[in-house]
């Protein structure tokens, strides 16, 4: 398997031509899976545990992901894995439009979500990789911002416009035929955008291809795991990625559906357009400025310092959905407000786990290898919680839920200050020489 550097393939054009759109497509065909399905299903008639438990499942396919990312060194390119990822998302969102329309859809849409699920995490591998070996340390910090942003932008916009249309044609011709007006849509965007990661997207090729086999890939997986597990002070790392998003996966599963739930059984009761207005809207721009100013605040300070006001921007979302659940407002601007106010919490701190697991995980001889098996263990964190949010929910209600989430965020903040983290000047050297500069100056 060959190191992933920035000398392996320089970008023709400027990374913003690219990053936000690469990642607004990972981003996208995430949250369909993670999030509009669960609020597709909730519509429905769905209960809330039995959306958190199978939507839970399904996001297994990005914990283990780092299982089969090293084959995917076999193939000449990132760039030709992820467009082919993308145009995959594209026909699987189209058979989502159909299965709606099924007597058993709620087996039939798992089904093909399950197929969705893994041909996104196939593509977040190659989507990854392409970033790293494209750009260097000092530019991965810059961009991290726009990354992050456009990654969750699309949970934000198909959760504002496309919503606000869902429920619109909820009203007009039902649920079953407008959801499946959505997904129609989202295949023929995601088209269109894989049409243009196409053309847009760097050209990096992987040079040691053609020295590579599968047995001999076999062999890489066993001394990457190997390798991983040996980096100094790894296992306090992974405790730290598991806690980073426990609160997060609970939150971001069980709020918007909150906001849907009528108000008699402890929601707010706003229908499928007024959580469109309240994501689509101001909440949006909010989110956007918060990513890129985490990203921007982050290479400025270090990730060191920056990372305590990174994790306790997290705990942000919790804090105003508590208030939510306790006020129990019925206005929808001061419910805007407070939605806003989450998302740019949210947008800030998201971005500490991203460069820290691209620049105190990652860094080493299998950096992409070890970038994936890293975002690997931090869905799984986010996957247990997500899963059994629900239940947690079911047993507590919506008030002493959010509370309990609060809780969930401190054992992070604590245990920031024994994992190894790299400061400014780390981050500076990194950006004059190889990934490995990076992990000794850590």
């Amino acid at each position: 398997m060959t190191t992933d550097t920035a000398a392996t393939a320089a970008p023709k054009r400027s990374p913003i031509t690219w990053v936000p759109s690469l990642y607004f497509v990972q981003g996208l065909q995430f949250f369909v899976v993670m999030l509009i399905a669960g609020l597709m299903f909730k519509n429905m008639g769905e209960p809330n545990d039995r959306i958190a438990r199978w939507t839970g499942i399904l996001g297994l396919a990005w914990a283990f992901k780092p299982l089969w990312s090293p084959f995917l060194e076999l193939a000449r390119s990132k760039k030709m894995i992820v467009v082919v990822m993308q145009f995959t998302g594209a026909v699987g969102l189209a058979l989502m439009a159909l299965a709606m329309q099924m007597p058993f859809y709620f087996a039939a849409c798992i089904g093909v979500l399950f197929l969705l699920a893994y041909a996104s995490a196939t593509h977040d591998i190659a989507c990854d990789g392409l970033y790293m070996a494209s750009l260097s340390p000092k530019l991965q910090a810059a961009y991290a911002g726009w990354q992050g942003a456009f990654f969750n932008a699309s949970k934000f916009l198909t959760l504002g416009g496309l919503l606000v249309l869902a429920g619109h044609l909820e009203k007009t011709i039902g649920v079953a035929p407008a959801w499946s007006a959505i997904f129609g849509l989202l295949a023929v965007t995601l088209g269109l955008l894989a049409a243009y990661n196409a053309w847009a997207l760097p050209g990096a090729l992987n040079v040691g291809h053609a020295d590579l086999s599968a047995s001999s890939v076999v062999k890489t997986l066993g001394e990457v795991i190997a390798d991983f597990l040996q980096k100094p002070g790894i296992w306090l790392a992974i405790v730290f990625i598991v806690l980073f998003r426990f609160a997060e996966g609970q939150v971001q599963t069980i709020g918007p559906l909150f906001l849907i739930e009528p108000r008699e059984k402890g929601g707010l009761g706003l229908t499928t357009e007024q959580v469109g207005v309240v994501y689509g809207s101001a909440g949006t721009l909010a989110f956007l400025v918060g990513s890129v100013l985490g990203g921007y605040f982050t290479a400025w300070l270090g990730l060191k310092r920056a990372m305590p006001v990174l994790i306790i921007a997290m705990a942000v979302p919790n804090m105003t959905f508590y208030a939510l659940a306790v006020l129990h407002p019925s206005d929808l601007s001061f419910i805007g407000a407070l939605v806003s106010l989450e998302m740019f919490g949210y947008g800030f701190g998201f971005v500490g786990m991203i460069l820290y697991l691209m620049q105190a995980v990652a860094p080493g001889k299998y950096q992409t290898a070890h970038y994936a098996l890293g975002t690997g263990v931090m869905q799984l964190g986010f996957i247990f919680s997500k899963t059994i949010s629900g239940d947690i929910q079911v047993a507590m209600g919506y008030e002493r839920f959010f509370l309990w989430t609060i809780l969930c965020g401190v054992p992070a903040l604590v245990l920031m200050f024994f994992v190894r983290l790299p400061g400014r000047d780390a981050a500076a050297s990194a950006a004059t020489g190889s990934p490995e500069t990076a992990e000794a100056a850590a």
